[in-house]
């Protein structure tokens, strides 16, 4: 029995006169007088398969009249030396089997350059690109990358909830979960809602974090880290905006925000050096076709150790510098992108870790440091994209939490549970939030957020 491999393999493993058998589908033929040759992709590599045709196959004519652009099949073969240029081997077709058909004046796949805006109208399609296979590609190593580096650090992966009766980070833009007849609402004039009699008794969301139930899960295992999809419904249509996402989410027990940064920058030199080692093919074709400094900024990251500064430390800085920003610096600002891309990419050159931001412009969970003005927060800027990470060390201490969370007019009563960890063997703990798709967007030099993530949802768009 001829046992399928996948192309991939046999583009870096093949040697001449091994039978083999690939499937998938066509993305060129090309016909000559006593023969065809046909490229194939089965997903697994950026580069195709040359098959050649010869007459003497069976039903030779009857095969080439159907095999088109996006046709599916199986074939089977002999690996032969291939003359061409770039190609170690390419396969003698002594058998063919086709398993669909692909019309050729309605395929929306032709063979041209496609704009991405397109390519996310025909969603269900655009994964046989270059592009968009190679950006699956890279994504599927980070998440592989992910898992290896806690997994081999002593993590457990734990499964937060996707449906959620808590908005973590207060910003009210929430996704409401409900089984309530919403006809019935519409036709109530009196605009009040009884969430009593909804599915779980009370308003229920879909998550925007992790964070809060892994610092549960920290409390009894340690370190802990979380890999899912989190949604935000914010209304925004930006090439940095997706109203469902993937986050992973470390928690660690007994650490404080200098161990949260030495873990933070330890992963992400390791999830890049993963993916470098691992598509080496497809960062040299974001190199080549969508962003020149692809490697440029995987190498950044690997090589280099990252900066660390003060919030304060990073004022002082941006209001010494003779950049015209659009947004005024001051003590007490959210740092912008324009603001974080500078540090990274201006001054430093390389990544930056910024620490001790102001506490009203942080969530209340971050430890209030000594001066009372600032919290025990970082972020991680990175040349090219700005922020790439976000943490902080927790508030361990029961009565600071709670005088932090009457300062922001939040229930406690919600809260119960998370104010419980401080009251039954609190420790230190620490961790951080990196958003999966701004990762391989910024990996693989994409413009648009929409097109590192195979379904994008985003305002008005639940397609696919």
């Amino acid at each position: 029995m001829i046992i399928t491999d996948r192309i991939i393999n046999i583009l870096r493993q093949g040697k001449p006169q091994e039978q083999i058998k690939i499937q998938g589908w066509v993305r060129t033929k090309r016909e000559l007088k006593d023969f065809a040759f046909i490229e194939i992709n089965d997903g697994s590599s950026l580069a195709n398969l040359q098959v050649i045709l010869n007459q003497d196959l069976p039903n030779y004519e009857g095969i080439i009249k159907r095999l088109n652009t996006g046709s599916s099949l199986t074939v089977e073969g002999i690996l032969v030396e291939s003359p061409a240029k770039g190609q170690k081997v390419e396969l003698n077709a002594n058998f063919i089997e086709i398993f669909g058909d692909c019309d050729p004046e309605t395929y929306p796949l032709q063979k041209k350059r496609h704009s991405f805006e397109f390519l996310r109208t025909i969603g269900h399609l655009r994964g046989r690109t270059n592009t968009i296979g190679a950006v699956m590609r890279v994504r599927n190593a980070c998440a592989n990358a992910v898992h290896q580096f806690f997994q081999n650090k002593g993590f457990l992966w734990v499964h937060t909830p996707i449906i959620a009766a808590s908005d973590c980070e207060g910003a009210g833009e929430l996704f409401t979960v409900t089984n309530l007849n919403l006809e019935e609402i519409s036709a109530n004039k009196t605009g009040k809602i009884d969430y009593t009699n909804d599915f779980f008794g009370r308003q229920a969301y879909l998550t925007v974090s992790g964070q809060l139930e892994a610092e549960i899960m920290s409390m009894a295992f340690q370190n802990v880290y979380t890999f899912g999809p989190t949604f935000r419904a914010e209304n925004s249509n930006t090439s940095r905006h997706l109203a469902e996402f993937w986050m992973v989410e470390p928690e660690m027990a007994f650490c404080d925000i200098e161990g949260d940064q030495n873990l933070a920058e330890e992963f992400l030199k390791y999830v890049f050096k993963y993916v470098l080692d691992n598509c080496p093919e497809d960062l040299e074709f974001f190199q080549q076709r969508i962003n020149k400094t692809v490697l440029d900024n995987a190498e950044n990251i690997i090589n280099n150790e990252f900066a660390r500064i003060t919030y304060t430390e990073a004022i002082s800085l941006l209001e010494k510098s003779d950049q015209k920003f659009e947004y005024n610096v001051e003590w007490g600002i959210d740092l912008q992108s324009e603001h974080e891309r500078y540090l990274a990419e201006k001054l430093f050159k390389k990544p930056v870790i910024v620490t001790n931001y102001p506490k009203d412009i942080k969530a209340f969970y971050m430890r209030l440091n000594d001066d009372q003005k600032t919290v025990a927060a970082m972020d991680i800027l990175a040349p090219n994209i700005g922020e790439i990470i976000g943490g902080s060390q927790r508030e361990e201490r029961l009565d600071i939490l709670e005088l932090r969370i009457a300062e922001l007019n939040i229930n406690p009563e919600n809260l119960w549970w998370y104010l419980d960890l401080r009251r039954y063997g609190t420790v230190p703990h620490a961790g951080f939030g990196l958003g999966f798709e701004r990762l391989v967007q910024f990996m693989t030099g994409m413009e648009n957020i929409r097109d590192v993530i195979p379904f994008p949802r985003t305002p008005m768009n639940v397609e696919f």
